[in-house]
């Protein structure tokens, strides 16, 4: 993807003071939405991100809060993972399980993680994608429909593992491919843009003043995808939220603030 992503569509964006507000309104948002997909479909499928900013989300899910979430009725996949041992203290998998997984009631059958440990990221992308499509029975050519897709943003711009000018920014025709990032660890596994695009909400969170410009780039219609990634996450049919900081928005316009 090297142009600039196409039409306007909608997004909503929720401006917190600080990062811990920010975490208290993305984790309440995140609630609400898992408890409302239980209850429209019987579970709830969610896609986790790595990062600081979700892992403080994360611990504040797991704490007891209204609406209560039914974690026997929840299914968590992965937008991208690190090529390191479930183990190791870069995985995203290690994050969330302490965070989260530990903390809650959630059958460690419902967690479908990306196998780091393979070490070769381009077998571990098409087990994972084999694995999803086995567990949403999906045809060749047919992506998985994530309830909730949470994803972060780099000061580079980049999303999931989808960083700027890399081959996995072009992948259309699988749901996970191997990908490099500039930094270590450089190997990773990502979930790729058209199984972003399926979920039915997508929720980006990002705090702190070195990611200010970031997220201007992100609302600029004139930057390319392939400079700032996260730009070509556009919910076909669902819907998208940003949760910010007052630091992480300071260089947003009033009106995309709002």
């Amino acid at each position: 993807m090297s142009d600039a992503a196409g039409a306007p569509f909608e997004r909503r964006v929720v401006v917190a003071a600080d990062a811990a507000a920010l975490t208290v309104a993305a984790a309440g948002h995140l609630r609400r939405g898992i408890f409302d997909a239980i209850a429209a479909r019987g579970a709830c499928w969610i896609a986790l991100a790595g990062g600081r900013t979700p892992r403080a989300v994360y611990e504040r899910l797991a704490d007891p809060g209204t609406p209560a979430i039914d974690w026997t009725r929840v299914h968590v996949v992965f937008g991208d993972e690190r090529v390191v041992p479930p183990d190791h203290a870069d995985s995203n998998y290690g994050m969330a399980r302490a965070a989260l997984f530990d903390r809650v009631p959630l059958p460690p059958s419902q967690i479908h993680r990306i196998a780091g440990e393979r070490g070769d990221p381009a077998a571990a992308a098409d087990a994972y994608a084999a694995d999803l499509a086995r567990a949403f029975a999906v045809a060749s050519g047919r992506w998985p429909v994530l309830d909730i897709v949470l994803l972060g943003i780099g000061s580079d711009g980049h999303t999931a593992s989808l960083f700027p000018h890399t081959p996995a920014l072009d992948v259309v025709d699988r749901l996970a491919v191997a990908a490099v990032a500039p930094s270590a660890p450089a190997s990773r596994v990502s979930l790729t843009y058209p199984v972003l695009n399926a979920a039915r909400a997508v929720v980006i969170l990002a705090s702190g003043a070195d990611k200010a410009g970031a997220v201007a780039r992100a609302f600029d219609d004139t930057v390319p995808v392939a400079d700032c990634p996260v730009r070509g996450v556009r919910p076909a049919a669902g819907s998208l939220t940003w949760h910010l900081d007052a630091a992480a928005a300071a260089k947003l316009a009033d009106a995309q603030a709002r």
